[in-house]
């Protein structure tokens, strides 16, 4: 199958004699059997559940979902993209490794890396990813994983994942991405060799704002370890989150292709404004597209409290991806974990505004935006 015809026939027929057309959602905590027997059938693995906190059909659906996307063996859903995360490195590192992970991230897996790993007996450093040699030269004995974003948040540089992953060759290496912004639909990471795949799927897989979900995918052998995390964790996906993000999945396609159009659109509107210090925006991202996030500073002659208060009908939010046109002001939100030192360096200075572009006629979000400045 090809990529959009994959996006909407990811699920697993039912073997049942009455098929519903949509996946039933199994809003259970646990799975009944006939007797002891049947229930040991579970630990040979004849039976694919019996507690849903270890698996069900409509978590497992959004995991194999996404791994088909992103052309993976193997995927598992959680409870967010923070908690995919930690299952992933987890599944890597244990006490006394090393992780190298990029510095411009967003600000949750920041403060994930910086403040709690190391109570797991993990190091971790934050290096610039643009700069190989700089790598390269925090690379010790001990280290493991290499960690970055496709597009990174909010600055929205590209990785080159190809020399992520011949770093992590040449070292003996794990790679992992966290692939939010781009999605399957721009970029496929595990295409050029990266290990594991990491979504917040609370963003643009579930794509209607109202779920909190992680997506991973990778090998088999990989993605047992990480199963096995996020079971022992307690950060399983509840079933109907879970089948709301499936649900989700299915228009991905759509939404990104008109989400990208559109935010192109608005980039080459705002790149006109005088009012605009700059304008951040990938170019040559993928075929399809370059993605629906637009990034804008408005320099220290904005007044940024009073554009937010402009903006009519466009939602002020700390998040993202949503079909509706959406705005957010990451040194106050998503990058407020990350220090002021390191944020200044990156150049998330008070006056950056990051838009998470929607499905709406792209006339209207540009008129948005221009009155707003104006």
């Amino acid at each position: 199958m090809r990529f959009q015809t994959k996006n909407v026939h990811f699920q697993e027929k039912l073997d049942t004699k009455e098929i519903s057309k949509s996946k039933p959602i199994y809003q259970t905590s646990a799975f009944s059997f006939h007797d002891l027997e049947d229930m040991e059938a579970f630990f040979s693995g004849e039976k694919s559940y019996m507690y849903t906190r270890m698996g069900n059909p409509n978590t497992d659906d959004l995991g194999k979902g996404v791994a088909d996307l992103e052309g993976a063996e193997a995927g598992a859903a959680s409870s967010s993209g923070i908690s995919a995360i930690l299952a992933g490195v987890l599944a890597v590192a244990k006490t006394g490794d090393h992780i190298i992970a990029t510095e411009d991230l967003y600000g949750g897996t920041y403060q994930l890396l910086a403040r709690e790993i190391g109570n797991f007996g993990i190091e971790v450093s934050f290096v610039d990813f643009s700069n190989r040699d700089e790598v390269e030269a925090k690379i010790k004995h001990n280290t493991v994983l290499l960690y970055t974003e496709s597009i990174t948040n909010p600055l929205l540089r590209v990785e080159d994942l190809e020399e992520l992953v011949s770093i992590g060759k040449k070292h003996g290496l794990k790679t992992m991405v966290d692939n939010t912004f781009a999605t399957p639909y721009l970029i496929r990471p595990h295409e050029v060799g990266v290990d594991l795949v990491v979504h917040s799927a609370t963003k643009y897989i579930g794509g209607h704002s109202d779920i909190s979900a992680g997506v991973i995918t990778g090998n088999k052998a990989l993605m047992k370890k990480v199963k096995g995390k996020i079971s022992n964790l307690g950060s399983n996906l509840g079933p109907f989150d879970g089948w709301l993000g499936c649900r989700g999945l299915k228009t991905l396609s759509l939404r990104m292709e008109k989400q990208s159009s559109n935010a192109k659109g608005l980039a080459e509107a705002l790149r006109k404004h005088e009012k605009i210090k700059k304008v951040y925006y990938p170019e040559g991202v993928s075929s399809r597209g370059d993605g629906a996030i637009v990034t804008i500073d408005l320099g220290d002659d904005v007044d940024v409290y009073k554009f937010f208060r402009q903006l009519s009908w466009v939602k002020v939010v700390p998040t993202l991806a949503g079909v509706e046109t959406s705005v957010t002001h990451p040194v106050g939100t998503s990058h407020r974990p990350v220090p002021v030192e390191l944020r200044e360096k990156l150049g998330v200075t008070p006056s950056l505004v990051r838009i998470s572009v929607g499905i709406e006629d792209v006339e209207d979000i540009i008129e948005a935006f221009q009155s707003a400045l104006q």
